[in-house]
């Protein structure tokens, strides 16, 4: 058993992931706790995760909150059968060895709300921690393709999970 737990978004969950504040490079993925962000967090494609104490451990995303605007142009959202997602670990707990454990129970989170859907995320490409824990879980790199971000272009990559036999 998990454990980690998934809940729809709530208002409250909403504003505490949305100040959270990740280190250098990673603070790409900072929100600025504006009614915007908080609104996006309550779109209805956000859940967030408790640990078994009860505490705010992180978030996932589905469908098109999960997407990169660059991945239109690059093809990747074609696919109807592919799940987009994204998701956040509570910056106190990135880089600690908690990210695969986490992302397991994300996985079997999915596969119970959306049976039968092929799982697809998106990564920053200078994010090679968390490429390495997603290809551990058995996620593979499809394609590399560029996106806006504030007045730059970064590197993106979508990846695709393939389940293993066990």
């Amino acid at each position: 058993m998990s454990r980690y737990r998934f809940y729809p978004m709530t208002k409250d969950r909403a504003l505490q992931i949305s100040k959270w504040q990740y280190e250098y490079p990673y603070s790409m993925y900072d929100m600025d706790s504006s009614e915007d962000s908080i609104l996006e967090l309550m779109n209805g494609e956000y859940y967030y995760a408790l640990d078994e104490h009860d505490d705010l451990i992180g978030f996932i995303c589905v469908g098109e909150s999960g997407r990169v605007p660059g991945g239109y142009a690059a093809g990747i959202y074609r696919d109807l059968r592919k799940l987009d997602i994204g998701l956040g670990l509570k910056p106190d707990f990135t880089g600690k060895g908690r990210g695969q454990e986490f992302l397991t129970a994300v996985l079997s989170f999915l596969n119970n709300q959306f049976i039968n859907r092929h799982i697809q995320l998106v990564v920053a490409a200078f994010n090679e921690r968390a490429i390495k824990v997603y290809e551990r879980i058995g996620f593979v790199k499809e394609t590399h393709f560029r996106s806006k971000y504030e007045e730059k272009e970064l590197e993106f990559i979508s990846m695709s999970y393939v389940k293993k036999n066990v």
